[in-house]
């Protein structure tokens, strides 16, 4: 590694681990699945206009509020446009603008999230190598769908892509600054993505995600939210995509779900 990918990366880790602590000490709240997606080293060219289309619906799940006022998963359609913008070849903001329709046919508009992505270290196109970045997300959601607002997620990047495989994990952190109801604590929230390319512009693989509560007082195992995916990528023609269906392993978690994200051209 250079001298200035090691800079990076001693950069990186010391801004984690105090951004973790901060975090940690925040209260935690319930999480609008607007976008279910392992994030890995993709990102826009500088002064690059990206366009996403995120959908997912949750065909079995939680019906009953976890706080009042909430309105819970089951049978709910969620729509997320995702705009981003190349700022350098290592830095990207996005602007997330989610939409619910929920089970008694309501529509709402659930309020904005902001990110910026950053990937100093990543392989060139279409070589070997490890990655790693940071995104942080700041978000302004309805408190019908989160518990507090304004909510702050920091999300890590590390990973391995090659021709043939990508392994992306992404262990993140996600807390709110204002609860109207809440713990003491952030939520601690992981996610790994493993998948292989199986033909030209085609993977198959598998994606994992689990809540394992608050920091310092995880839930027990059969009350964390658990989530497996088995999902496919597309990323040639004329809209890539990502599809997925997923499976809760848990009683606590929603039994059925099913996602995808469309690459808008533009």
């Amino acid at each position: 590694m250079s001298k200035r990918k090691l800079a990076c990366a001693r950069y990186l880790a010391g801004g984690l681990l105090s951004l973790t602590g901060l975090l940690a000490s925040v209260p935690a709240h319930a999480d609008l699945t607007d976008e279910i997606q392992v994030y890995d080293d993709s990102i826009n060219h500088r002064g690059r206009l990206g366009l996403e289309l995120h959908l997912n619906s949750t065909l079995d799940g939680r019906s009953t509020p976890d706080y009042p006022g909430e309105i819970p998963p089951h049978r709910g359609f969620r729509t997320t446009m995702e705009w981003s913008y190349g700022i350098t070849d290592t830095l990207e903001a996005g602007l997330y603008l989610p939409f619910l329709h929920d089970a008694a046919g309501t529509n709402y508009f659930a309020g904005p999230r902001f990110r910026l992505k950053w990937v100093p270290l990543r392989p060139a196109e279409g070589g070997s190598g490890p990655f790693f970045g940071l995104n942080m997300e700041l978000s302004a959601v309805n408190q019908r769908l989160e518990q507090g607002r304004p909510a702050v997620e920091l999300r890590p990047i590390v990973g391995y892509r090659s021709p043939l495989w990508l392994v992306a994990f992404n262990p993140v952190v996600d807390a709110t600054f204002r609860p109207r109801y809440g713990s003491s604590h952030a939520d601690f929230a992981p996610a790994l993505k493993i998948a292989r390319t199986v033909w030209n512009g085609t993977a198959l693989g598998v994606e994992y995600y689990n809540n394992f509560g608050r920091i310092g007082h995880f839930d027990p195992a059969r009350k964390q939210s658990q989530l497996l995916f088995a999902a496919v990528d597309v990323s040639q023609g004329p809209i890539p995509f990502n599809f997925g269906i997923g499976r809760g392993l848990n009683g606590s978690s929603d039994k059925w779900t099913v996602k995808a994200i469309l690459e808008v051209p533009i």
